[in-house]
């Protein structure tokens, strides 16, 4: 799947183990997500943003929670001077799921804009 055929889906309820992602599919969408890694304990996708300064830091942050809150699928950031590391992880399904990858293509497309 590509990154704009991610980006382009919406999160749906996901509970249970019966919607968390297997292995190999892990594997084929991380490939459709420049950057991304998994966890070390497998459970969530991680990807750490640089920015010039703090002010496009915070703006990042503000665009991808103003998204988050639009699909109901909120990541864990941290965030710093100039950084920003966002951690995508469905905890309903004890690991990820797809709407994981759909809000990390749309993390990508909030950047290409």
């Amino acid at each position: 799947m590509s990154l704009s055929q991610l980006a382009s889906q919406h999160c749906t309820p996901r509970k249970g183990k019966e919607h968390a992602l297997d292995a190999s599919k892990v594997t084929e969408l991380l490939g459709s997500l420049p950057g991304w890694q998994v966890s070390h304990d497998g459970k969530a996708i991680i990807k750490d943003f640089t920015f010039h300064d703090f002010h496009h830091t915070l703006g990042f942050i503000n665009a991808v929670g103003f998204m988050a809150n639009q699909e109901d699928h909120h990541p864990d950031l941290e965030a710093g001077y100039g950084h920003c590391q966002v951690l995508w992880s469905t905890h309903d399904v004890g690991g990820l799921s797809l709407n994981d990858f759909i809000c990390a293509a749309r993390v990508e497309a909030l950047l290409e804009r």
